[in-house]
């Protein structure tokens, strides 16, 4: 086990018709002056945003709006939202929507306070160090931003996306009302259901040795992943299932289930080239990746085999006693769930072809202007990502 200091001071309110606890909630948390932050019209056709608004009111708070945050959100986007903060002496940032909207909040909040690029944090070697409180009305349960560190962008022209990640940026509340998720696309919950189960994976594939506990943990919430799963797909509007799956992908990437141990993280590095090039939704890019990581692993890596066999055993439920049997049939259990929620798992199918596997190695390895290696179970080098990508083909 490693050792580690960890603390989440992220308010959370739960349940049935708490985004009304939002303007009490930033008045409360100090904001007098709010940007309100949101995506496409889904959050004006619901009445979401008009709920909110009306929350604001009654706290008597100020608030500007923001409108148009697209999937793998833009710099360009994030550069007005730093402008319009300035320009309004915006105080609080509250963000409608899912890991998208969240993620630029983190990153206006971050540039409000910063005299330089906000570009630094993601581009280069720079932490953001101050920012401005972020709240959250979670829509979309997936990315977990709504309890992470983190924030990922997409530079507009290079479409180059990087990430960073700041104890600062940790939301000040999150508000999760598991109806807001009812109406969204079968598509797009499937999306989320791989996020979701993919943050967890980066954190069991670990090197860390006696860390039975969060090994469990991590299978424990797998089997919930999986469990609500087919409930969801098959009734949109079951409370209980989407209740459990927020929760889940909350506790998935809020930091607990992985506090004691060293993350990989390769299988998001390598999407990252993948939604950057063909625009794909970041879960069903990871549902491409995710197989042929693994897979790469137990190829080259003879540590990986009891490892994943474990996981097999214990989370998908195969009986196999050879190790490497075992192993690889985990894998293509995966790679069947993740089809049984209709999401592509090779690489033709976001539009991927055999000349492009060169150029997308190269820009997975590229970060900060420099070449290196990606993933923290084992450093794949351009040419391992290669090979990686290579094993994504049909």
């Amino acid at each position: 086990m490693e050792d580690f200091s960890y603390r989440l001071p992220t308010h959370f309110v739960f349940g049935h018709g708490s985004e009304r606890e939002a303007g009490r909630l930033v008045a409360h948390y100090g904001g007098t002056k709010v940007l309100v932050l949101f995506g496409g019209g889904s959050v004006e056709r619901s009445g979401l945003l008009a709920r909110v608004l009306n929350s604001l009111d009654r706290a008597l708070l100020d608030h500007v709006e923001l409108k148009g945050v697209k999937p793998n959100p833009l710099l360009s986007t994030v550069y007005e939202g730093i402008s319009l903060v300035r320009d309004e002496h915006v105080d609080f940032i509250l963000a409608l929507g899912g890991g998208s909207v969240i993620d630029t909040a983190k990153a206006i909040a971050a540039g409000a306070r910063y005299p330089g690029d906000v570009w630094d944090f993601y581009g280069g070697d720079h932490t953001p160090d101050r920012a401005l409180p972020v709240g959250c009305v979670l829509t979309i349960a997936a990315s977990g931003s709504e309890a992470s560190p983190d924030s990922v962008i997409t530079q507009d022209g290079s479409m180059l996306k990087r990430e960073t990640s700041s104890s600062v940026l940790l939301p000040t509340f999150s508000i999760l009302n598991p109806e807001l998720t009812e109406t969204l696309p079968a598509y797009q919950t499937a999306c989320g259901i791989t996020d979701m189960y993919s943050h967890l994976l980066e954190r069991y594939m670990s090197r860390s040795a006696a860390v039975g506990v969060s090994d469990r943990m991590i299978e424990g919430l797998m089997l919930a992943i999986i469990d609500e799963a087919a409930p969801v797909v098959e009734d949109p509007r079951n409370y209980d299932a989407r209740a459990n799956l927020m929760w889940a992908a909350t506790m998935a990437h809020c930091g607990i289930a992985g506090v004691d141990r060293k993350h990989d993280w390769a299988s998001h590095d390598i999407e990252y080239a993948l939604s950057s090039r063909y625009d794909v939704a970041h879960g069903a890019g990871l549902a491409v990746v995710i197989p042929a990581v693994l897979t790469y692993y137990l190829d080259v890596d003879v540590a990986a085999v009891p490892r994943l066999a474990q996981l097999a055993r214990r989370v998908w439920g195969v009986d196999e006693a050879d190790d490497m049997v075992a192993a690889r049939a985990g894998v293509e259990a995966q790679r069947s769930f993740f089809a049984s929620l209709g999401m592509p798992t090779m690489l033709e199918e976001v539009g991927g072809k055999l000349e492009d596997i060169p150029s997308l190695a190269s820009e997975t390895c590229f970060a900060g202007g420099r070449a290196g290696t990606v993933g923290g179970y084992l450093p794949l080098d351009e040419h391992a990502v290669a090979r990686i990508f290579s094993l994504m083909l049909a």
